[in-house]
C-alpha cells in the first residue's frame, strides 16, 4: 500500500516544530498537576483513609484540578502529526510499525511491572481477584481494549491510548479507501468518524490537529501580546472543557494551535523555551511513568496524616518529591526505553520485516 499513502499532500511536511514538542511538555505537566490534587485525597484507589489534602483556596483548587485535560492538547498534536508520518514512512506497514515501536514498550514494561506488583501491594482491583479475570483485564488492557469490554482500566493514563490507536487505524483506513475507491468508498468510514465525534466529543480535537496539518493557516502573534493571547486562548479551552462542553472548547483550542504553529509566535517563542523542549521530549514516559512514582508517595502520606503529621507539610512533599521523582524516573525512561531499546528493536525487526529501507527516523515530532 505504498502508493496511495504517497498521493496524499499535506501543508506540514513533517518537520520538527519546537513549539509542538513545548505544548506537549505542558500537556504532560498538566496531567501531573491534576494527579498532585486527585492522588492525596485517598479516595482514588478506594481506600477509605480521607486523605492528606489539604484544604486548599476554592480558585487554586479549580485551577489545578482542570490539569487532567491535558489529553486534549495531545490529541490535537496527534491529529496534527499523524498525516504527515503516514506520507513519510510512504506505507501502511511501516507507519504501523514505528508507531508501534514509539507507543508500545514503555507501556508493555509498566504493563507487566503493574501487573506483577499489583496483586503484591493490592492495588485497586487486585485484590481478591481470581485467575481467570486477572488474565481477562491484562489481555484487555494489553490490547487497549478495557473500556469496549467494560473491563477496569489497569494503568491510570492509558485509557487515552485506545483513542490514539483508533485514530492511527480510522485515519489511515479513511486514507486508503478515499484513494483506491474515491469518496464513495471512504465514506462509510467519515460516517464513522462522525459518529465517534457525537459519541466521544474529545476525539473532535484530533480534527484539529488534522485542519493545520492539510492547510498553511497559522496566526502569528509576535512579542508579548502573542504570549497573552496564547495563555488566554489555553485557559479559555480548560474552562470550555470543565464548564461546557468539549465543543466549546474547539474555538479557543483551534486558535491557540494556530498561534502555536506559527513562526516567531509570541507563544511559540514561550513554548520553545530548553525547560520545555526538554520536558516535551520525555513526556510520553512522563505521561505514563508518573502515576507509578508517586502511587508510593501516596500510600506513605496516607500513613502518615493518620499519625496527625500536618497536611499541609505532607502535601508539599508529596509535591515537590513527586515532582521531581517523576522527572527523574522519566528521563530515565527515556532514554532506556524510548531511545535505547527502541532503536535495538528496529535493527532487529526492520530489515525482516521490510527489507533494508534504511534507519528509522528519531525526530520527537513523530
Amino acid at each position: 500500500m505504498s502508493a496511495p499513502t504517497r498521493q496524499l499532500k499535506m501543508a506540514y511536511d513533517g518537520s520538527f516544530v519546537p513549539s509542538v514538542q513545548g505544548l506537549r511538555a505542558v500537556a504532560a505537566l498538566s496531567v501531573l498537576m491534576d494527579h498532585f490534587y486527585d492522588m492525596p485525597k485517598g479516595g482514588m484507589y478506594d481506600i477509605p483513609n480521607p486523605g492528606f489534602l489539604p484544604p486548599l483556596w476554592p480558585w487554586f483548587q479549580s485551577m489545578i484540578n482542570v490539569g487532567g485535560h491535558g489529553v486534549e492538547l495531545f490529541f490535537m498534536i496527534s491529529g496534527f502529526l499523524i498525516p504527515a508520518s503516514l506520507v513519510r514512512h510512504g506505507s501502511l506497514g511501516r507507519f504501523f510499525f514505528d508507531r508501534v515501536l514509539r507507543i508500545v514498550p514503555v507501556f508493555l514494561i509498566l504493563h507487566v511491572a503493574l501487573f506483577v506488583i499489583g496483586p503484591i501491594v493490592g492495588y485497586k482491583f487486585f485484590r481478591g481477584i481470581d485467575i481467570g479475570t486477572y488474565l481477562g483485564i491484562f489481555t484487555a488492557n494489553l490490547f487497549f481494549l478495557q473500556d469496549v469490554l467494560g473491563l477496569p482500566i489497569a494503568q491510570q493514563n492509558a485509557w487515552t491510548l485506545t483513542y490514539e490507536w483508533a485514530f492511527y487505524i480510522w485515519f489511515a483506513l479513511t486514507f486508503v479507501a478515499l484513494r483506491i475507491g474515491g469518496r464513495l468508498m471512504a465514506a462509510p468510514l467519515v460516517l464513522l468518524g462522525l459518529a465517534c465525534l457525537l459519541h466521544w466529543p474529545i476525539t473532535a480535537f484530533f480534527c484539529v490537529g488534522m485542519f493545520f496539518s492539510a492547510t498553511g493557516l497559522r496566526f502569528r502573534l509576535p512579542g508579548w501580546v502573542g504570549g497573552a493571547a496564547g495563555l488566554a486562548c489555553g485557559t479559555a479551552m480548560y474552562a470550555g472543557l470543565v464548564l461546557f462542553h468539549p465543543f466549546v472548547a474547539l474555538v479557543p483550542g483551534f486558535l491557540l494551535f494556530g498561534m502555536v504553529l506559527a513562526s516567531n509566535s509570541g507563544i511559540g517563542n514561550v513554548l520553545s523555551a530548553p525547560a520545555l523542549q526538554y520536558v516535551g521530549k520525555i513526556s510520553y514516559s512522563l505521561y505514563l511513568v508518573h502515576p507509578f512514582v508517586l502511587f508510593p508517595l501516596q500510600m506513605i502520606g496516607l500513613k502518615l496524616v493518620a499519625t496527625g503529621v500536618n497536611r499541609w507539610l505532607l502535601w508539599f512533599a508529596f509535591v515537590v518529591l513527586g515532582g521531581i521523582m517523576s522527572l527523574v524516573a522519566s528521563a530515565i525512561s527515556y532514554e532506556l526505553i524510548e531511545v535505547r531499546l527502541r532503536r535495538l528493536l528496529d535493527g532487529a525487526l526492520r530489515n525482516q520485516l521490510f527489507g533494508p529501507v534504511g534507519k528509522m527516523e528519531h525526530s520527537v515530532s513523530s
